[in-house]
């Protein structure tokens, strides 16, 4: 009975119309909402297909979907409260009377009509689609009717009418989330509502997003080419087009920040966050940040001197002293450091000049030698690393490159091997060991031998202690022993005729 009184209530002071007809089972749709406009006393008035969306006169109801206004307050207590709310909303910002235009609102295909009278003067001020509509019409006409049909929300299309008496609309939108404000946006901006537009931009300039409503966002605005309107909201996720420089030089000065950072847990929590950045900007060929080659480099020449540095200043000071333990410290860093842009220049698949710049490190490999394998050991991953790459084809060099890598760091890999596997969780021992194997099998069958032999000798006196390779040494053995290829002479004779052709 309540619900029956509330409802006469709003029959009778003009907010609901006596058409029992009302639905609430709205399919989704992309289709634009159909409006028409009829006198009161029936006669059609003229076509408003150029001014917004078509109109349409009378809403088809299926009569297997057609319900009372009662029967669906009764059954769809959820949509009732929202009307009711809706109108109540209506009642209180309406200063004018009662209306003189009744406006109806029709579902999508007729599954939901409202009505309720609003005033011409209001529509006349506040929309620019009306204000084209209403103004000028027969003067002998009274009382107009106007029909807003295939809605695909009939509930955000009555609160955005009722919008247009707020007097404070930023206010009254604080309350609502992202998706609706998109939603009045919508309505807004097919009627030309031009506050409600302002006022739905304005507050999605100011609310915070999620990812997801930042793409409904991006997407609903590009949709309705509001175009400058548009651009303060759109600030927050574009800008001028980046330059390479500018990109290369944000990058640079993230990379360098890392490299110094002083706190070790935040160090390490930047560095996976940057390494992601730059994996899905790898992945997305169409978007792809221009970070020059010569910036990554500076880095590793950067990390090269600061090595070499502690490490012969380590050679030089006494066991005993405090400030080795320091230098220590620092070595491990900037050998950390290294490895994190080479992992980069892998990824981006310009690592080949690496192998290079590290097999001519004879210098640092020295000095490498003269310290206790418990501090240098993290220098020998680096070499690791790379026989990783060569080995899964991640890198290609030349022949010249791949030996002078071995030769000039594969002793200090050996010596370093049992201290890098044991003490360090994060070293694949089958991994490095397999890279090893294959980058010594891509040489010429003589260094093969040369390697190979030298690795057989180790392995007897260090067991464990040095990498297994014996995969690797039984490859070598088939191909040198057992599976010989010798070039065979070509006999083939390859004949070519040149013919003059008759002109």
């Amino acid at each position: 009975m309540a619900s029956e009184r509330e409802v006469s209530r709003m029959i009778k002071q003009g907010f609901l119309s006596s058409d029992p007809t009302l639905s609430f089972n709205l399919p989704s749709s992309t289709t634009p909402p159909r409006m028409k406009m009829v006198s009161n006393n029936g006669r059609s008035n003229r076509s408003l297909n150029s001014l917004s969306p078509p109109y349409t006169t009378t809403p088809v109801y299926p009569d297997n979907q057609t319900q009372t206004l009662f029967q669906i307050m009764s059954e769809e207590p959820s949509h009732q409260s929202k009307i009711s709310k809706i109108m109540k909303e209506f009642e209180d910002l309406n200063c004018y009377g009662r209306g003189d235009v009744r406006l109806t609102v029709i579902g999508k295909d007729g599954h939901a009509q409202i009505s309720m009278d609003v005033h011409k003067r209001v529509l006349l001020e506040k929309s620019g689609f009306f204000r084209d509509s209403l103004k000028g019409r027969d003067q002998g006409v009274v009382v107009q009717s106007v029909e807003i049909s295939d809605c695909d929300d009939v509930e955000v299309y009555l609160e955005t009418l009722v919008l247009m008496y707020s007097h404070d609309l930023k206010r009254r939108l604080m309350d609502e989330d992202v998706s609706k404000v998109l939603a009045f946006l919508k309505v807004s901006a097919d009627i030309m509502f031009e506050t409600g537009i302002v006022s739905c931009l304005e507050c999605l300039e100011a609310m915070p997003w999620s990812e997801d409503e930042e793409e409904k966002v991006v997407t609903q605005l590009g949709h309705l080419q509001l175009c400058d309107l548009a651009a303060e909201v759109l600030q927050r996720v574009s800008s001028e087009p980046s330059t390479s420089t500018r990109a290369n030089d944000i990058f640079l000065r993230l990379l360098s920040g890392v490299m110094q950072a002083k706190d070790d847990k935040a160090r390490r929590e930047m560095k996976t966050l940057i390494s992601r950045f730059f994996r899905e900007n790898s992945s997305d060929h169409g978007n792809r940040l221009d970070v020059s080659k010569d910036s990554l480099y500076s880095l590793c020449y950067r990390c090269l001197s600061s090595l070499t540095l502690c490490l012969s200043e380590v050679t030089g000071i006494d066991d005993c002293r405090v400030d080795r333990g320091v230098l220590m410290a620092q070595v491990a860093q900037e050998a950390e450091n290294m490895r994190w842009i080479v992992d980069i220049l892998i990824d981006r698949k310009i690592g080949d000049e690496f192998v290079k710049l590290w097999a001519d490190q004879k210098e640092l490999a020295l000095l490498h030698s003269r310290i206790p394998t418990m501090y240098r050991h993290e220098i020998s991953k680096i070499t690791a690393q790379l026989c990783i790459a060569i080995g899964r084809g991640h890198i290609l060099v030349p022949k010249d490159c791949r030996f002078s890598l071995l030769s000039t760091w594969l002793e200090a890999l050996y010596e370093d091997f049992a201290w890098m596997t044991r003490s360090c969780r994060s070293v694949d021992k089958k991994l490095v060991e397999d890279g090893l194997s294959q980058t010594i099998l891509t040489l010429p069958l003589l260094q093969q031998q040369t390697i190979l032999l030298t690795w057989f000798d180790r392995f007897l006196s260090k067991g464990d202690d040095c990498p297994n390779i014996q995969k690797a040494f039984e490859v070598w053995w088939r191909r040198a022993f057992i599976r010989q290829h010798a070039a065979e002479p070509d006999n083939s004779h390859l004949q070519i005729t040149v013919c003059d052709h008759p002109n």
